[in-house]
């Protein structure tokens, strides 16, 4: 019964968007059951999201001595794909799932903003300016990383950068913007974004990117710490950052997240392995396997 229940909560997402589909056309219609076809997905996809494709808490995900032996059934190792010094927001070692839902395969997902200032705190929302643009963000245009070997099977990157929704007064029109952006499917949600097939049925995803940043084509291999783009602010973002996940489709509307741990980063000067949480900025710097941009 729960291999049921995974298998059609691939579809939840898609049954609340032809749902909405169905409710905006009922003008169209002089038919009842349109409305109760409306209903019913509804209904179905919402119930749906309520079935966690995994049991794996924050415990597995949260950072050990990088020198820490690895233990059996633990998240697939990758790389960190970033370098430099990054906070950790919507962090699965805080909470899974780690955006709030299971939706476009973002169960355990991890949103990477750069923070280079180690004066001041990171902070999601301001009071002012009410938006600003993409270029005034330091994270905006920083290199991102294939975290491990494996092929392109996915790339888009027409999208625009927009300026930042990270304000207080802007927070209606991201919300707003959200809901809209969901009607058109995941592209809009993702953004520019590239996908990976790692082999053994995994996937990751790299949403958010930089328009025209995208240095990999469909059907090209990478090598792990291979400069693949660039941080951007396209889709459904309030600033710059990186949205990176691991899945088991390479479809995120259909996709179940897939639970992954980073090989090494540092916090506080020492070594780390696992997913960086609670906000704490972590640093990654340079390993022998990136290539060069």
């Amino acid at each position: 019964m729960r291999t049921l229940a995974l298998h059609a909560a691939r579809y939840r997402t898609l049954m609340i968007l032809l749902g909405a589909v169905l409710g905006l056309s009922l003008f169209l219609h002089d038919a009842w059951w349109v409305m109760v076809a409306a209903l019913l997905l509804f209904v179905t996809g919402y119930g749906l999201m309520a079935v966690n494709p995994s049991r794996i808490g924050p415990e597995a995900f949260r950072g050990r001595p990088a020198s820490a032996p690895v233990t059996a059934g633990e998240p697939r190792a990758v790389q960190a794909p970033v370098r430099g010094r990054w906070v950790p927001v919507n962090s699965p070692a805080d909470k899974v799932p780690s955006h709030g839902v299971d939706a476009y395969g973002q169960t355990y997902a991890i949103d990477l903003v750069h923070h280079e200032d180690e004066e001041s705190d990171w902070s999601g929302m301001r009071a002012w300016p009410p938006a600003r643009r993409p270029v005034s963000f330091p994270g905006f245009g920083q290199p991102v990383f294939a975290p491990a070997d494996g092929t392109v099977v996915r790339t888009s990157g027409w999208q625009r950068d927009h300026w930042s929704r990270n304000s207080w007064i802007t927070l209606p029109y991201l919300i707003i913007e959200g809901l809209l952006r969901e009607l058109g499917g995941s592209r809009l949600i993702i953004g520019n974004h590239v996908i990976l097939d790692l082999g053994d049925g995994t996937y990751a995803a790299f949403a958010h990117l930089k328009r025209g940043s995208i240095r990999v084509r469909r059907g090209q291999r990478v090598r792990a710490g291979e400069h693949i783009a660039d941080c951007g602010n396209s889709g459904n973002t309030s600033e710059p950052h990186l949205h990176f996940q691991l899945m088991d489709q390479p479809r995120p509307l259909i996709a179940n997240g897939a639970p992954f741990v980073f090989e090494r980063y540092e916090v506080g000067g020492e070594e780390q392995r696992g997913v960086p949480g609670c906000g704490h900025p972590f640093t990654v710097v340079t390993t022998d396997r990136t290539t060069a941009p």
